[in-house]
């Protein structure tokens, strides 16, 4: 196993990498920050979103906002809280008006997203929403995998609907909260 201040180095490194290459100039220049990710660097599950919105990007931490709440909620019904996981998006830098990330946006962050994986090694990855599911299982939708274990270049990934989905659609909310509470049986079956 890696010591926790190693991996918090390299994770330290992937970060400065970003912004030393330049990684999307645009969105670069448009966002206040790079909101590269945050939690256990030894974390069983890693969360991954799409992008920062507004508040993600005043204070550089995922997941802060109304859909962050959410998500803290859906931890606590299964007795995790954000320091047992690592949470992040694809995306690091928030888009203008918080449009979804371009195809290509999200390709130039794809290697960068790859490191942090490898870094943590995570036994569970966690997609939230469509844009997250697509970077790494293209050919799927999201309506028609949720709550379904997949793999993921031999990890194990489960495709979630985006927490903002829920807010604005009841339904997505109870489906949501059912497809969270397999989280802790399926870790059981990969431990």
């Amino acid at each position: 196993m890696i010591e926790l201040s190693t991996k918090l180095e390299q994770l330290r490194d992937i970060a400065r990498a970003i912004e030393q290459d330049n990684v999307t100039t645009e969105l670069k220049a448009g966002a206040t920050q790079l909101v590269f990710g945050e939690g256990n660097e030894d974390a069983e599950i890693v969360f991954i979103g799409e992008a920062p919105g507004k508040h993600e990007d005043l204070t550089g931490k995922p997941f802060v906002g109304a859909a962050g709440r959410f998500l803290d909620e859906m931890l606590s019904s299964i007795d995790l809280n954000r320091s047992d996981i690592y949470i992040t998006n694809i995306v690091k830098y928030r888009p203008p008006n918080n449009r979804d990330p371009l195809p290509a946006e999200k390709q130039a962050f794809l290697p960068y997203l790859e490191s942090q994986l490898e870094v943590i090694q995570p036994k569970l990855i966690v997609t939230l929403g469509r844009h997250s599911l697509n970077c790494f299982l293209p050919e799927l939708q999201i309506g028609d995998c949720h709550g379904q274990l997949m793999t993921y270049r031999n990890r194990a990934l489960l495709p979630l609907f985006h927490p903002a989905a829920a807010l604005y659609n009841g339904g997505k909310r109870q489906i949501l909260l059912q497809d969270f509470a397999k989280i802790p049986a399926i870790l059981e079956k990969i431990n």
